[in-house]
């Protein structure tokens, strides 16, 4: 394929001037963009331009974004409030804490900090907690609203998924959908799709048969379906398990193309109402009372239910087939906003991008990787965090610099090492693209108390 060679002129008319940029965008795009579009190379070098703070460590434009000169969003006056607490400070990213310094900088946020596992992302950083007074930020939110966490532990012993492996591995191919086109042929019906919001709000009315056709599925990524034992060493009134290990399932996944068409929809209608500036501009918000703010809040918690139904789908045809008894259920959500009291009493939307609710008992499941072990916790109610604690590790590395570090089969020996079996997943989900969870642990002992561990043995995920 013949190379497109993108010239100087090329990038002046996307607004890059200075002849060193030019000069340093140049060398990027010949030796990382051999054989990418005209488009797809303009596209690139454009996002940069737009907001180079995202993009200071990245491996391919690190240099170009570092080469500009302060940015508009550097120019914005900071709030005399704009304080928040880190949590695992040292192992997270600059360009992750200046995401959440230019969200402190809203005149709607009255309070926010950051989780351990916290990473780049986009609009708020993923591990970002975020109170705003009668405000709604759509991209603070997130696109997958309501991607949660789901743990059924069985009575079965966990040497189950060792002894009957192969069954389990079957049925997890079977039963499990993942990606954009896969379906199921008969989804089963929930009532959340029988909700009259379907036809109250205009925009939700062309999704719901879209959002039938996907019940039950699972996005790509790194969403999963994975048998494991769950290993309990002390009873707790928060759990009510006795001591023990038992055989168990947990899920990750979200709202599918329901939850993101609500986002890009509302964050589309609070940017043209907002005067932010442009590395900002996904931080835009709806005002709570305002008839897009309520439309969207109802939006969101109709993503929220669709994604939880979406779980207890996987579990219920799972356990159907197996014959599994589930004597417990642990579920908790991110990418969501909940009306919440602060520390001194006032009432805020909390916005929870990649966050765990972590209020006085309430109970979660953090994971790890796909061959180190997750804990599940109970909230110790911190304030400090605004309740909240991590939803996982967390990315050390973006997904394009695992694909470009690691191979499949030094992916495939750490899993072997792990009596790991891996349906599906990629390098760029491998171990070795996350954060060690144990010492996300240690920096959030004052958040969570732990309860007991999740190993993953059969790991079910969309194809590379």
């Amino acid at each position: 394929m013949k190379r497109i060679k993108i010239k100087g002129n090329d990038l002046r008319k996307i607004g890059l001037k200075d002849h060193k940029l030019i000069t340093i965008a140049l060398a990027v795009l010949a030796k990382h963009y051999k054989r990418a579009s005209r488009n797809q190379q303009l596209k690139a070098i454009k996002a940069v331009l737009e907001d180079p703070v995202s993009f200071k460590e990245d491996s391919v434009f690190g240099a170009l974004a570092q080469a500009f000169e302060p940015t508009e969003l550097e120019e914005v006056e900071l709030k005399p409030d704009s304080e928040f607490k880190v949590f695992g400070a040292l192992n997270i990213s600059e360009s992750a804490k200046h995401q959440m310094y230019t969200a402190m900088k809203l005149p709607v946020t009255v309070d926010g900090a950051m989780m351990p596992d916290a990473h780049h992302g986009y609009g708020l950083p993923i591990g970002g907690v975020l109170a705003t007074r009668d405000a709604i930020i759509p991209y603070g939110v997130g696109i997958d609203i309501g991607c949660r966490m789901c743990l059924s532990i069985y009575r079965d012993p966990g040497s189950v998924v060792d002894t009957r492996r192969d069954e389990f591995t079957h049925v997890l191919k079977q039963h499990t959908r993942f990606g954009l086109k896969e379906k199921f042929e008969r989804p089963n019906p929930m009532e959340v799709l029988d909700r009259t919001l379907f036809n109250e709000i205009p925009m939700l009315k062309k999704l719901q048969m879209k959002a039938f056709q996907q019940l039950g599925t699972s996005g790509g990524g790194n969403h999963f379906v994975e048998f494991g034992q769950v290993v309990v060493r002390e009873f707790s009134n928060e759990l009510g398990l006795q001591p023990g290990n038992y055989l168990a399932l947990l899920s990750h996944s979200g709202s599918r193309g329901l939850g993101a068409n609500i986002a890009m929809h509302y964050t589309k209608l609070a940017e043209k109402q907002s005067h932010l500036p442009k590395s900002a501009r996904k931080l835009a918000w709806l005002d709570m009372n305002s008839q897009e703010g309520q439309e969207y809040w109802l939006a969101m918690n109709l993503a929220g239910d669709y994604a939880s139904a979406c779980h207890d789908d996987i579990h219920r045809r799972i356990a159907k087939v197996l014959k599994l008894q589930s004597i417990k259920r642990v579920e908790n959500h991110h990418n969501f906003a909940w009306k919440e009291k602060l520390a001194d009493g006032s009432e805020a939307i909390v916005h929870r991008k990649g966050a765990t609710p972590a209020g006085e008992g309430v109970l979660g499941i953090i994971p790890g990787s796909m061959t180190q072990k997750g804990y599940i916790v109970a909230g110790r109610g911190n304030h400090n965090s605004i309740q909240s604690a991590s939803h996982g590790a967390g990315r050390v590395m973006s997904r394009g610099e695992a694909k470009r570090s690691f191979t499949k089969n030094q992916m495939k020996e750490v899993l072997k090492q792990h009596s790991v079996t891996l349906l599906g997943g990629g390098v760029d989900e491998s171990p070795f693209a996350y954060k060690d969870l144990n010492e996300v642990m240690e920096y959030q002992n004052d958040l969570v108390k732990t309860l007991g561990s999740f190993t993953p043995k059969i790991v079910r995920m969309a194809q590379d």
